[in-house]
């Protein structure tokens, strides 16, 4: 092993000193299993299938210390084996931490690579080269999310860097304590509900604190740490999110950032609205994060009634019409007899006069319908599907508006009363991801895989549709989308009321959860 770091993969200190390798572990094991979402897909660069992981999965472990041998060096330099080209043989996939600190994320180590250290704080250790450089430099962001009935500003920042302008009072320098956890993050959400400022449309909405959580943040995830736990200080961040309740889109959205120090010189931003993410980095001589409204061909997904087809709302029959009609028989037959008799007929005339005159006036308004119960057999599998599609997109459209009063008056658009808590409950609980602190996916797609109906048993003139489907729903926060995909086998009786489809009955045969892009529907 001391061959190896002096001849292959060297490690040398600002003085050129190599550092001696001592082995640790050395072992065959079997290579862990990293399925890609990727795997098998056709690159559109390339036209060719993207590799999976290779089939022999053995592997050489390997574990070595390079002790520094006294006082931490200021500057450490990777030197990858090289060939007579200058390139590295074998290719070396490459991350790097400082004392827990990711420092860069994976990368090819395709050259000499110098890493300054900062023992202070190993946030700002860093690889000179920019392709070595971690992706998420900032240990301050701020995110605008702005969407139908909705506008939140989403904070992340380090503990660490937020001690130029707090004092935690910490125990130790190393780690937040459990007993510590909660007043730390209680304290970062008052600090920046104190000063928040947020202009939608030029004018100050009232604020909701919606969330304060530690958040564990990388480029492939972050997810909430809810349970007081201890927390390493260097890489501890707190998310806050500031919900902003609005009618509709609004046109303008204004936030102005003045949290700088001598460490937090630039600070991630982003504006994401139905269109997608527009990052920006503010400073301090540029700290204002402005949003416009350019979505000019963008509608709001709405709630609508789903009306009944024609062909399934029964024969309009002119009743009141009909009546007159047949009022005018025993007056026609009277004006005859009359007539026979050589009696007055101007009252009898002037009675059928008029009921003509009624049956005229009251066709287009005095109508009911025969016939007009819906039967499995008046549909055909595509206006079955149809059907179920739209009763679908209204429920889930529904949980887009934030108010619970809102949401339950678009739901009754297509849901029966009585139904109306359950569907509720049930949808609130099924969308819910955990990774981002349960809080619930907006559903963006509705596929329907299979559609059945007979004529309900339980409901005179309903149909009992029996329907497989999936629903992708996707939540975003601190520029991360996390999406989850639902399969659905359920009885839905649908229902006519007031010359709408809705929805009376449910139950849920099955429901599970499914990998969002393996692409499999069953």
């Amino acid at each position: 092993m001391r061959s190896f770091s002096t001849k292959k993969l060297t490690i040398t200190d600002e003085n050129g000193k190599k550092l001696l390798a001592d082995s640790v572990v050395a072992e065959p094991r079997l290579r862990t299993t990293r399925p890609s979402p990727l795997a098998g897909m056709i690159n559109p660069v390339t036209k060719m299938p993207v590799p999976g992981p290779p089939e022999d999965k053995r592997v050489l472990y390997v574990e070595l210390i390079y002790p520094f041998g006294g006082i931490p060096p200021e500057t450490l330099t990777f030197n990858p084996p090289m060939d007579e080209n200058g390139i590295p043989n074998p290719a070396i996939g490459f991350v790097c931490y400082h004392e827990g600190v990711m420092v860069v994320d994976f990368r090819q180590l395709t050259a000499n690579a110098t890493l300054t250290l900062d023992w202070d704080d190993p946030w700002y250790s860093s690889f000179a080269r920019k392709q070595l450089q971690r992706r998420l430099q900032p240990g301050v962001r701020t995110y605008l999310y702005i969407e139908p009935y909705e506008v939140r500003h989403e904070i992340l920042v380090r503990v660490k860097d937020m001690m130029s302008w707090l004092e935690f009072d910490l125990q130790g320098n190393d780690y937040i304590e459990e007993n510590e956890f909660d007043p730390v993050r209680r304290k970062i959400a008052a600090f920046f509900m104190e000063r928040e400022r947020l202009l939608i449309d030029g004018k100050r909405l009232k604020p909701i604190l919606d969330r304060t959580a530690y958040v564990e943040s990388s480029m492939l995830r972050s997810r909430f740490i809810e349970i007081p736990e201890r927390v390493p200080l260097n890489t501890a961040m707190v998310g806050i999110i500031i919900t902003y309740l609005t009618d509709g889109m609004p046109q303008e959205v204004e936030a102005r950032w003045d949290l700088f120090s001598d460490r937090v010189q630039k600070v991630t931003a982003s504006m994401i609205d139905p269109a997608g993410p527009f990052p920006y980095d503010l400073e301090p001589g540029d700290n204002v994060l402005k949003w416009t409204n350019y979505l000019n061909n963008y509608i709001i997904p709405t709630v609508e009634n789903i009306t009944v087809d024609e062909r399934y709302r029964g024969r309009r029959i002119p009743f009141v019409s009909l009546i007159c009609l047949l009022a005018m028989v025993p007056v026609g037959y009277g004006v005859v007899r009359r007539i026979g008799a050589r009696r007055p007929v101007i009252l009898p005339i002037l009675m059928l006069i008029g009921l003509v005159g009624m049956a005229v006036a009251a066709y287009p308004l005095g109508h009911t319908r025969v016939g007009g119960a819906p039967r499995a057999t008046g549909m055909d599998e595509k206006e079955r599907a149809q059907l179920v599609l739209a009763l679908l997109k209204n429920v889930y459209r529904a949980f887009d508006f934030r108010d619970e009063e809102d949401v339950y008056d678009k739901l009754a658009v297509s849901v029966s009363g009585d139904l109306l808590t359950n569907i509720y409950l049930q949808s609130r609980t099924s969308l819910e991801i955990e990774q981002a602190g349960g809080a619930q996916a907006s559903v963006k797609q509705i596929d329907i895989i299979e559609t059945s109906a007979r004529e309900s048993e339980k409901l005179s003139g309903a149909l009992d549709v029996r329907a497989q489907w999936s629903a992708t729903g996707t939540v975003g926060h601190w520029g991360h989308v996390h999406t989850r995909q639902n399969l659905y086998d359920a009885i839905l009786t649908i229902a006519v009321e007031d010359g709408n489809w809705k929805i009376n009955r449910l139950e849920v045969l099955e429901e599970k959860r499914v990998d969002p892009f393996s692409g499999k529907t069953r």
